[in-house]
């Protein structure tokens, strides 16, 4: 049986390479996927002249639009694109180390592995017992 709740890094990177933000969707991101969407949107908007705007909403006047794209918005739009798939990856993996923590699989402080016999992290010396008080708190 699969968790659910278990998003795949690639796939977050991949929409975000798609739009940005759309990475963030699919990690149910809400705010960071609207933030993501506004900063294209604004960057655009403040890089293009009122010239090369669409006057329509179709696919042919955006492509046009993009073809005319000067290198500074292309650049900033690409900047914008690398980053918000590092930021999808990066949530996509802390959100794995939480569940993985949250299992008590790994310890909070270093991430290695545990032993479930004793109640500090034998890595690290992490003391455990406030960590699975919260653990055991949320599944109740």
């Amino acid at each position: 049986m699969t968790d659910t709740g278990r998003k795949r890094p690639w796939l977050a990177v991949l929409l975000a390479l798609v739009y940005p933000g759309l990475g963030h969707i699919y990690l149910r991101e809400w705010v960071r996927a609207v933030l993501w969407f506004g900063l294209v949107f604004s960057t655009t908007t403040l890089l293009l002249g009122e010239s090369d705007l669409p006057t329509e909403l179709s696919v042919d006047a955006f492509l046009a639009a993009s073809r005319g794209l000067p290198p500074e918005a292309s650049l900033a739009l690409l900047a914008i694109t690398v980053l918000s798939m590092a930021d999808a990856y990066w949530m996509a993996t802390r959100t794995q180390h939480e569940g993985a923590v949250a299992d008590g699989l790994t310890c909070p402080n270093c991430g290695k592995e545990l032993d479930e016999d004793i109640d500090f992290c034998h890595w690290c010396t992490t003391e455990l017992s406030a960590a699975e008080d919260a653990g055991a708190d949320s599944t109740q």
